[in-house]
């Protein structure tokens, strides 16, 4: 069984800046891509950025340029980089990692992160 263990989020003013980490209990490059989603009140959980396993990146429209994910490999940890935040922004944060074949998805507890003046 993976763990995934989410730390991070927090509450900050529009403008401000959250470094998420998802540690995982076992290496990150088991997975094929390992990504954030996000889920904002009365939302369905959406893809934020994902990383894989050969380096490849990607981020939704909405925090392209703002946000940066990346990882430590040593740490087996992941993390998003959002600056520029806004309360838009305002969501629980879940830290997943995805394998190909057999399909499957391992999931953190989510961390929340409310973006609010």
């Amino acid at each position: 069984q993976v763990q995934l263990v989410a730390s991070g989020g927090g509450l900050v003013q529009p403008g401000g800046s959250l470094r998420l980490s998802c540690a995982a209990s076992t290496s990150i490059f088991r997975f094929n891509f390992m990504a954030w989603y996000r889920q904002a009140p009365g939302e369905q959980l959406t893809l934020v950025a994902l990383i894989t396993n050969n380096g490849g990146i990607d981020y939704a429209d909405s925090v392209k340029v703002r946000f940066t994910i990346s990882r430590d490999a040593a740490k087996n940890t992941v993390y998003l980089q959002m600056s520029s935040l806004n309360a838009d922004d305002t969501a629980i944060y879940y830290c997943n990692a995805h394998s190909y074949w057999p399909v499957h998805d391992d999931w953190g507890q989510g961390t929340q992160v409310t973006v609010s003046s």
